[in-house]
């Protein structure tokens, strides 16, 4: 099937960022007195937006974390992009030939818009996205599972949701696309595929993507 619309998650499809940001992330819940291993943060938090963190504490302790928890993590995280962030390999390819077939693309991040600013510049993908195809979780007040991100993305793109796929690593990310009426692709470079019911497909490189979108 040709789609008439790509939609990338950013962290861990487009950016290498998921093992930078949850390894920073785990040391400061941690830190805080909520002892989190990295894997517990893959497992809870790989794909959410940062208020899942606030929930899940919230719920689990009944502590909230404090008023600047964002703002630091942040700091941190984006400190570390700036030393230590990679493209995914293949996604430069990948974006090329979509551009070349006239096939249009966006992000849709659970990530702030800086987040993704910071990364894409980095790691040089700001070649490719600018602000008419960069999404975030921020535009819409509720992050993924839920789908209002994905379908937001397409309607600010003009196409409708079941004209377009999605490229998820994460199980909430697969999730919010399948309810939002999409069909989805895993990558599984740090998930498997078991643990990502309901996609169309899944790969482990980036090079086996362009022969199932177009």
């Amino acid at each position: 099937m040709r789609y008439d619309l790509v939609i990338f998650d950013n962290d861990g499809v487009l950016v290498d960022s998921e093992p930078l940001s949850n390894s920073i992330l785990a040391a400061y819940l941690t830190e805080l007195g909520h002892p989190t291993s990295y894997a517990e943060s893959v497992r809870d938090y790989m794909g959410a937006a940062v208020h899942r963190v606030h929930d899940l504490v919230l719920e689990r302790t009944g502590k909230r974390l404090p008023e600047d928890f964002d703002e630091t993590l942040h700091t941190r995280v984006f400190a570390a992009f700036e030393r230590e962030l990679t493209p995914v390999a293949g996604v430069p390819e990948v974006l090329g030939k979509l551009a070349a077939d006239g096939v249009p693309y966006c992000v849709a991040s659970s990530g702030s818009h800086e987040r993704i600013r910071v990364g894409h510049r980095k790691t040089g993908l700001d070649t490719w996205f600018r602000e008419a195809n960069v999404f975030s979780a921020q535009d819409v007040g509720r992050g993924k599972p839920a789908p209002d991100l994905f379908l937001y993305a397409a309607e600010r793109m003009g196409v409708p949701p079941a004209r377009c796929v999605v490229v998820e690593d994460s199980p909430l990310g697969v999730t919010a696309a399948l309810a939002a009426g999409m069909d989805v692709y895993g990558f599984t470079a740090m998930t498997p595929a078991e643990k990502l019911p309901g996609v169309n497909g899944c790969v482990a490189d980036m090079s086996e993507l362009p022969g199932l979108l177009v």
